[in-house]
């Protein structure tokens, strides 16, 4: 997503608490990947693959000059043939340890093998974060954690999803300053416009 749609999103948003709450967020994962530079794992659950995210954090990482920035996607299902950088599976979790950070996108309850694996690569002292549907399981694993509940049926956060805020903290993950806050837009008609463009692919290597 470009900076202008982010720009957008976050004005569509103005007044609920995703726009300070995504960016606290960024900025803890900013400061552990910097900071302890081990580098940036990133998994989700064997029926949601974070992808998208991981595309974003590339670019991210190239924009802000912050290669730290650019995660590693864990899969759950690696096949034959699949390029390098699609390539790693769930073992690599079991390397995991000081000096990296493992952020886990999970928007429904992982399988068990999962949470054994983050389990131990948090005891192997990597920092875990968890974006995450409020599952206590996944919330007891990591030092910081965004919780995206499931959509209400009226209210400014009826249609927010785990894919929206992705694109929140990922844009959020790169930038050098807090952008200037311009006024509220009517939340309906902007995010209609953007649902579409939102769940495209981004014109990356993903």
């Amino acid at each position: 997503m470009d900076a202008v749609r982010v720009a957008l999103l976050r004005e569509v948003l103005a007044g609920t608490e995703w726009p300070a709450a995504t960016r606290h967020f960024a900025g803890v994962m900013r400061a552990c990947a910097v900071r302890r530079g081990g580098g940036l794992l990133l998994v989700g659950t064997r029926e949601y693959e974070p992808w998208h995210l991981a595309a974003h954090l590339v670019d991210e990482a190239a924009w802000s000059g912050l290669p730290e920035l650019e995660p590693t996607l864990v899969r759950h299902r690696v096949r034959s043939g699949d390029p390098v950088h699609l390539a790693v599976g769930l073992g690599r979790l079991e390397a995991a340890g000081r000096g990296e950070t493992l952020l886990v996108v999970a928007p429904e309850l992982p399988g068990s093998d999962l949470l054994e694996r983050v389990h131990d690569a948090r005891r192997a002292g990597a920092t875990v974060l968890a974006l995450d549907g409020g599952e206590p399981e996944v919330h007891g694993l990591a030092h910081e954690a965004l919780t995206v509940p499931a959509a209400e049926p009226e209210g400014p956060a009826a249609e927010i999803g785990i894919d929206m805020v992705q694109h929140l903290v990922s844009a959020a993950a790169g930038e050098n300053s807090v952008p200037v806050r311009r006024g509220r837009l009517r939340f309906r008609d902007r995010l209609s416009r953007l649902a579409d463009q939102l769940t495209e692919p981004p014109p990356t290597r993903w």
